[in-house]
């Protein structure tokens, strides 16, 4: 268990985050809700009935969605684009071994390689197919809970219902999106810039200290 621990130490924390986040997310989220509910003269939900409102769904999503589409579009953009002096970027002036065809002679090669063929292309891309179908996944949820959450406003103010069709162009939907996306490219592009010139000492998302600031790049 210790090694297990150890080995997986980055995942396991970031796990732990997470689900300390999301309970807090939603412990306050009911409260929030809940609140909004009151106001409009309507009855309080309990936590189960929270976890399947719009409102749960569509704050969630929302933000996953996004994560996804950032993490996409990194790891698909450094594929083809470079930035000089980034440790978040390849070196375009000499081949790196990410660009290497994989090997099945290669010791303990993953199956997929070892199996080749139609299998082996799907592999070699299964990093951007599996964000992708993350992020359309995230991205349908959220509409899905950001509608519920619109028409569930509508009931209480006695206004007509939205449809699915009418809703796929509304403000209220992108600008939810939008908010959420602006604030990933800019995290991206901080870290991108950021990591030219600051350095964080043991990071593997840092240069050496002393490497220079043009170390990467032709």
């Amino acid at each position: 268990m210790k090694k297990f621990i150890k080995d997986n130490s980055l995942s396991l924390s970031f796990l732990l985050l997470f689900i300390i986040s999301i309970a807090l997310q939603i412990i306050f989220g009911q409260k929030e809700y809940n609140k909004f509910l009151i106001e409009n003269g309507a009855p309080t939900v309990d936590i189960i009935n929270y976890l399947q409102s719009g409102h749960f769904i569509e704050s969630t999503f929302e933000n996953w969605e996004s994560e996804f589409l950032q993490m996409l579009l990194f790891v698909v953009f450094t594929i083809f684009l470079q930035q000089r002096g980034s440790s978040e970027s390849k070196d375009f002036s000499k081949e790196e071994e990410v660009d290497q065809e994989p090997s099945p002679d290669k010791k303990d090669a993953p199956w997929p390689v070892k199996k080749g063929g139609f299998i082996l292309e799907i592999y070699k891309h299964s990093l951007s197919i599996a964000l992708f179908l993350l992020f359309l996944l995230s991205f349908a949820l959220h509409f899905y809970g950001s509608l519920n959450d619109e028409n569930k406003e509508n009931i209480l103010k006695n206004k007509p219902l939205e449809t699915a069709g009418d809703y796929i162009a509304d403000s209220r939907f992108w600008f939810e999106s939008f908010q959420n996306w602006q604030s990933e490219f800019l995290s991206v592009f901080a870290i991108v810039v950021l990591s030219i010139y600051l350095r964080q000492i043991g990071s593997s998302q840092s240069k050496p200290v002393d490497a220079p600031n043009s170390e990467t790049g032709e």
